[in-house]
Order: C-alpha cells, then structure tokens, then sequence
C-alpha cells in the first residue's frame, strides 16, 4: 500500500520528506501553546485566546494575497520566504515574556504561515495527477501527523512548566525545522513555477477571488470546511487541552501521549483508508467525518465524568477522544485538498488552495476565542455540545454537496455499461426450439 501511494515523480517524493521533517519540529509545540503562554509566561486565560486568535486572523488576512502571488509568480517564490519568516518567527516565541511581545511574535508567524500551506498545496497537485492525487494527498498527511507524534512524545518528555528553558528549546527546535523543506525546495530549482502560461493583451483574464467564490461547489465545499475545523481542528490547541487539564484534570504529559495516540492512529490507518475510499464516494467521506469527530468530543466529554472515579480513566477517554478524532483525519486529510485540486483550474489553483487553507484562518479565530468561556459555562458542557452540533451539521452540508458534482469530481466510478447487440440470425442457425423454420 505504502508503494501504491508513494508519488511517480521523485520531486514530489523528496518534497514529502520535507514534510516529515518540518512536521518534527511542529509537533515539539503543537498541543502546548495555551499552556506555555498562560502556565509559563503568566498570561491570562483570556488574554492567551486573544493572541491565538490575532494569530489566526492575520494569517486569513493575508491568505487571499498568497493566492494571488502563488499564481502570478509560481508557489516556489512564496512558499521559500515565508518557510524562512515562518522558522524567525517561531524561533522568537523562546523569547516571548509579555501579552504586547506575544502578540508581536504571533504576528510574525502568521506572515510567515499565510501561504506555506496553499504553496505547497500547489506544488504537489502540479507534480501529481488526477489519479494519485488522492493517495498522494493522504500519504502527505500521514508524514505530516508522524512528524508530530515524534515531536509530541519527544517534547512531552522534555517540557516542564516549572522550567521554562523546556519550552524555550522546543520553539527554538521548531524554528530549525521548517527550514529543512526550504533546503529541499532549492535542491529542486524546476520545482514549484507558475503553472498557467502567460496571457497575451488580448487574451482575456482568468478571473480572481470573484471567479473562486462563483464556483457553486467549492462554496458549499468551503461552507463545510469552515463549518467542521471550527468544530474540530481550531479546538484541539485550546479546547481539547484546557478542557483536558481544566476540567478533566489530567496532566499536560496526558495531553502529550493523547497527541503520540492520534498519530498512531493515523499512521496505522492512513493507508488503509486511502485504499478503502478509493473509487467511493468524496462527500459520503466528508460526511462520515463530522459523524467521527463528533464521537470525539462525545469520549472527551466523557473524560469529566469517569475522572471522579479515578484519574486513569480520564486520561484514557482523553487518549480515546485524540485515536478517535485521528482515524476522522485519515479520511478528511486526502479528500479534501484532492477534492480542491479537482474543481480549479491552473490559472486559479494558488488562489483555490488559498481559499482552502483561509478556512483554517477563520476558524482558527473562532475557535479560540470561543473555547475559553464556553469550556468555562456548565463545567464544559456547553462547549462539548456545541462542538458535537456542530461536527454534526457539518455532515449534513457535506452530503448536500454530492449532487453538485459530477461522478470524477465525486470520486464514483464513471463507467458506462456497454449494450449488448442483438443476435443476428444466419440461415446456417438452427431454428429456434419449439418453432418451424420459417418459409423462403
């Protein structure tokens, strides 16, 4: 499966070696950016959702620009300044010591991360074809969840909130690691330029965000998107951690291993899976993902109330809520961006990809925000029923979406039956039982 779902192009293959070994370095920090801001440098809880969401809004700010420039000068001019901005960036939350200097660094990443993702989207649909493109996709997000567990249970053994050195080392690793695909990308000098070729005066223009945004499908697509990574992915900084340690009271090493589970989860599954939706249905998938996610939150939720009789089984509804939300992932991570690639077009696939990544933006300042006081109204409850609502509805729109593709964008089987001609009688056939030869 791992031979069927590795790229044909060896550029495609060292750019998602590059994946792996950024993903490392991100995975050092990912679950612990609440808590390092509030638990280490003394920000409230409050004051730390501002920032996070700054974060998120300045990245969705400046997506639609990275669109733009992706297909006017080709991914490979954007993608290689912002992984550097990105790695300073990073690098300077060790130095992070006030809400004014959090803010400040938080900007500096979102610059830098406003078009990594939809460049190196990019760069990977224009190495791939419609037929691998799925497999590819989901390949890439398995390396992608595999650096992270490393980093996860690297760090997990490493960070302690009485020594904030810990965590200084960490953001210091991370920024060394998105400098590895941007060594990678300059290894590959034919790798990542303008796909669409350049229009003469007379020829007519493309379109821009407007063209995108008329696109009936991909507005629905979005709709779900946003829907379900507010619901999903924008709570698993904020709301899985501080509803974890707050109020299912486990420990910040529980957090950790919880994250090591989702990796496995999806490293384990992620090929299978790629396999198993092959020729399936795409919205059908899509749908079944809120169905899990929603599960999720519902084990999450869970963790509150078995936690009073003992602490180890809170932790493991925790892990479970983290391998659930995982196996949900193995599904969404290739659908999604394969589902993308396939209703652009060259002139507009940077700005399509950047609309697609803008999703995370927007909920990644909903998400946020929102978690704190929701996770502090009703002990949680609140925030574990609107988090499932919400995954929840994010499937009806997903299967509402089926009849405004076509079968190939929809991933089903086109095949036509073929019809079967009618037999021709020879006067060398036999007549047929029960029935005189007709007369000459």
């Amino acid at each position: 499966m791992l031979r069927r779902a590795l790229p044909r192009r060896s550029e495609a293959r060292r750019l998602l070696v590059g994946t792996l070994l950024s993903a490392i370095g991100r995975g050092l920090t990912l679950p612990f950016l609440f808590i390092y801001f509030t638990d280490v440098r003394g920000l409230t809880d409050t004051r730390a959702g501002l920032v996070i969401g700054w974060y998120g809004a300045v990245t969705l700010a400046l997506s639609p620009l990275g669109g733009t420039l992706i297909d006017r000068f080709g991914a490979r001019r954007v993608v290689l300044p912002c992984l550097v901005i990105e790695a300073v960036g990073t690098g300077s939350l060790a130095l992070v010591d006030s809400s004014a200097s959090a803010f400040a660094v938080m900007t500096v990443v979102a610059v830098g991360s406003s078009a990594i993702w939809s460049g190196q989207n990019t760069i990977l649909a224009s190495l791939t074809d419609d037929g691998e493109r799925q497999r590819v996709f989901g390949l890439n997000f398995a390396l992608l969840n595999l650096g992270i567990g490393i980093g996860g249970m690297t760090s997990g053994a490493i960070i302690d909130t009485g020594r904030p050195g810990t965590f200084q080392t960490i953001y210091l690793l991370d920024a060394v690691s998105y400098l590895m695909p941007a060594v990678i990308l300059l290894t590959l000098p034919g790798v990542g330029h303008r796909l669409a070729a350049r229009r003469a005066a007379d020829q007519p223009s493309p379109g821009g965000y407007l063209t995108v945004l008329r696109d009936r499908p991909f507005r629905r697509l979005v709709i779900f998107a946003l829907i379900l990574t507010t619901c999903g992915y924008a709570q698993i900084e904020v709301g899985f951690a501080a509803y974890a340690v707050r109020v299912a009271e486990v420990s910040p090493r529980v957090v950790a291993w919880a994250l090591a589970a989702n990796t496995v989860t999806i490293v384990l599954a992620q090929l299978l899976v790629i396999r198993r939706i092959e020729g399936r249905s795409r919205t059908a998938a899509l749908a079944l993902v809120g169905a899990v996610f929603a599960t999720a939150w519902l084990v999450l939720g869970a963790a509150d109330l078995v936690s009073t009789g003992g602490a180890v089984l809170g932790a493991l509804c925790v892990v479970a809520c983290s391998a659930i939300f995982g196996f949900g992932e193995t599904m969404l991570s290739p659908v999604m961006p394969a589902l993308t690639n396939a209703l652009a077009t060259d002139e507009l696939r940077g700005r399509y990809n950047a609309m697609s990544s803008m999703i995370f933006g927007i909920s990644g300042v909903i998400g946020p925000v929102t978690a704190g006081p929701l996770i502090g109204a009703a002990d949680g409850k609140v925030w574990v029923a609107t988090v499932v609502g919400g995954c929840l509805v994010a499937s009806l729109v997903a299967l509402s979406l089926r009849r405004l593709l076509s079968a190939e964008q929809d991933g089903r089987p086109t095949t036509v039956p073929t019809p079967t001609p009618a037999p021709v009688s020879t006067p060398s056939d036999p007549p047929a039982r029960g029935h005189p030869p007709t007369p000459a």
